[in-house]
């Protein structure tokens, strides 16, 4: 998809076509799965409606496996749901607005909480593969903003958004009375699609990073910039480059996202409640 000259409007746009196909004038929470999960969408509800994401403007079709390229309505206790099944990358040749495109429908379509799902190495050795993270921080090494071009529309907050508290320490206290287990760490987000140097993974150790992936720092910068709270949650699915004898395999990736994605799933139905 080509950068748009107005992403906010296009936006807006998208946010009116989910209203006329579900009925449905407003939602409260968007949730933005990673590879592999599937089996997560599933336990978050039953859907009461699912879209193609190319039938909704501004979408294009994900091309990375394990990516649906789907987006559901989902219910839950009275909870307005907006799941998106997959997500484009920097790296499938995509700019900044391109890749926030899904979290600015969800805060136009009224979500005023966006969780943000990713699968991720673990650089902290005491993470173990099958394990889910709460993002407490980000290193953006895309080099990249969503905010960048044009200033944003009359009527929205100005591009020069405070990331202080971007993933929200509230949400995450709220994720720990539903998983008491539930680890923290800071997420380093790289453009990809290759995997990192074992070098690389030093650097990033030695910058205070845990985990590593290529995508949600930008989408969480745009949520953050409309004023909605961000909860981040990794999943992490390997060990990172030079932590590990096996060689980094993007099919075992998507193959632990979906081994682990069901406990990602029933986490986030008994946490969605709770916002």
């Amino acid at each position: 998809m080509s950068e748009s000259p107005d992403p906010f409007a296009l936006a807006e746009a998208a946010a009116s076509t989910l209203g006329e196909l579900t009925g449905t004038e407003s939602y409260d929470v968007a949730v933005v799965l990673g590879s592999g999960w599937m089996a997560a969408a599933d336990a978050i509800g039953a859907a009461r409606a699912e879209f193609t994401l190319t039938d909704i403007p501004g979408f294009t079709a994900p091309t990375v496996a394990g990516h649906a390229g789907t987006v559901r309505h989902v219910a839950i206790n009275g909870l307005k749901v907006l799941v998106f099944l997959g997500r484009v990358h920097l790296y499938e040749g995509h700019g900044p607005n391109a890749v926030a495109h899904g979290v600015r429908t969800g805060v136009a379509a009224g979500c005023r909480t966006v969780v943000l799902t990713n699968a991720a190495g673990g650089i902290r050795a005491d993470y173990g593969v099958g394990q889910p993270v709460l993002i407490s921080d980000h290193l953006n090494l895309t080099g990249r903003s969503p905010l960048t071009g044009a200033p944003p529309p009359d009527g929205y907050p100005g591009r020069f958004t405070d990331l202080t508290d971007l993933y929200s320490s509230r949400l995450r206290s709220l994720a720990k009375k539903a998983d008491a287990t539930l680890a923290e760490g800071v997420y380093a987000a790289l453009p990809g699609p290759h995997y990192e140097t074992p070098a690389e993974i030093r650097m990033l150790r030695a910058a205070g990073a845990d985990l590593v992936g290529m995508s949600t720092a930008l989408e969480a910068i745009a949520a953050r910039h409309l004023g909605a709270e961000v909860l981040g949650i990794s999943l992490v699915t390997n060990p990172a480059a030079g932590l590990s004898s096996a060689p980094l395999n993007h099919a075992d990736v998507v193959r632990a996202a979906s081994a682990s994605a069901k406990r990602i799933g029933t986490l986030l139905a008994a946490l969605l409640p709770l916002l």
